[in-house]
């Protein structure tokens, strides 16, 4: 915290002159007590003004002076506020072992139901978009501030077949710098956009490695939120059809693969992976194994991930606390009968 009028603070030194006439009034007041001869009513006065809790009024007052002397000296506090220029691409994985019920309804099912909680929690202003990703990435939506297209895109999400984490995330950063126009990097190297990949199994195709992808996000200065979804329970049963599966040669952990009727195999979340890619490009990693933890996630995410850091002059904090505080230091006279100097 800095202050625009740091020499106003000398306004503080009230505080310990008001102490000194407080325990000068506290004193003559003792002086007083002579003037009763009755011992009796002596000792009732002595008794009630040794209680500790009369000074709570006194010291209530002090904090309420401390911080409106501060407000003299406008404050300035760096503070989050909602970004108006920034774009979000919500990246999801729609590889086929999304179809995996370990997360209820499905792990697909769940996911899309925390889009759409991100998207009411996002500023209006900030754009967001969609991009997909099983065997090869596609653009559903192009980043805008009508949510109802967006909740649209979201809704007409399926299952397909293979992993390909590093094209998404290649597509994912084309559409981000497309959307900002050439917006300039701040001082931290970023630029006003954020990618939020969502996954449920490690890399099965494309041509990217996730770390490369992530590579691309770094250099063009966004970070990148990954959340692994899924248990390490999850399981997917494939059909006996004529092609022994629902996707030919996607590979079992990223939601693919051929097998018998009745047979169930493994589909795990890859955490290491999302979290190396989070981690290359100043993001953050989640794990979410269940519907209402990928909820959670997203929400956090809606409400804080478009924001951007500004300098604000907080004086008003400072005369709001001094106003409440005097107020409790009135209420606590009421209460415990103390009087201020």
């Amino acid at each position: 915290m800095s202050f625009a009028s740091p020499w106003l603070l000398l306004a503080l030194l009230v505080v310990p002159l008001v102490v000194a006439f407080a325990l000068w009034v506290d004193r003559r007041r003792a002086r007083y007590a002579v003037a009763f001869t009755n011992l009796d009513v002596l000792a009732q006065v002595a008794t009630v003004r040794r209680r500790p809790w009369r000074w709570v009024p006194l010291a209530l007052f002090l904090l309420a002076l401390v911080s409106a002397s501060a407000a003299l000296a406008r404050p300035k506090a760096k503070v989050h506020v909602p970004s108006d220029k920034a774009t979000i691409v919500l990246l999801v994985d729609v590889s086929g072992s999304m179809r995996a019920a370990d997360v209820k309804p499905t792990r697909l099912g769940a996911a899309q139901a925390a889009m759409d909680v991100f998207a009411d929690k996002v500023p209006k202003a900030v754009r967001i978009g969609l991009v997909t990703f099983s065997s090869n990435p596609d653009l559903l939506v192009i980043p805008t501030t009508d949510r109802s297209v967006l909740h649209e895109g979201i809704d007409l999400l399926v299952p397909e077949a293979g992993t390909a984490i590093g094209d998404g995330l290649a597509m994912a950063v084309k559409v981000a710098k497309t959307s900002l126009a050439g917006a300039k990097k701040g001082k931290d190297g970023k630029v006003p956009a954020a990618i939020v990949l969502l996954s449920d199994g490690a890399q099965t195709r494309g041509v990217l490695t996730p770390l490369e992808g992530a590579t691309k996000a770094r250099d063009a200065g966004i970070r990148v939120f990954t959340v692994a979804l899924g248990t390490k329970n999850g399981t997917l049963g494939f059909g006996g059809g004529p092609f022994g599966g629902y996707g030919l040669g996607g590979g079992f952990g990223g939601g693919g693969g051929g097998g018998t009727g009745g047979r169930r195999f493994p589909v795990r979340p890859d955490p290491v992976t999302l979290a190396a890619i989070a981690r290359a490009t100043d993001g953050k990693t989640y794990t979410a194994n269940s519907a209402s933890k990928v909820q959670a996630v997203y929400k956090q995410l809606g409400s804080s991930i478009a924001k951007r850091t500004t300098t604000r002059e907080v004086s008003s904090w400072f005369v709001g606390g001094a106003a409440l505080l005097l107020l409790a230091s009135l209420g606590a006279a009421r209460v415990t009968g103390a009087r201020l100097p």
